[in-house]
């Protein structure tokens, strides 16, 4: 299973969400909050190509976006995929 990184913030709904959805896949993430960790405000911009909301997904190497992105993934059967390369 690849690496996964999820930017977040801890009051943020979706990315409770989209953790949700990757617990019940059972893939294991870092997550970096961004305003317990600000510092990584600015990674997460410019890994996300200027994006600057919150949840910001990464599997391995990939760009997945946000919850929205990651369940559409999730519902076009692409996640699974993503998530055993």
């Amino acid at each position: 299973m690849p690496s996964i990184t999820i930017y977040t913030k801890d009051w943020c709904p979706y990315c409770t969400a989209a953790k949700r959805l990757l617990d019940e896949k059972g893939a294991s993430f870092t997550e970096i909050d961004i305003e317990a960790k600000p510092e990584f405000r600015a990674e997460m911009i410019q890994k996300a190509g200027g994006r600057t909301s919150v949840p910001q997904i990464f599997i391995g190497d990939r760009h997945v976006g946000g919850c929205d992105d990651i369940y559409a993934l999730d519902a076009r059967d692409e996640l699974e995929a993503l998530l055993r390369a």
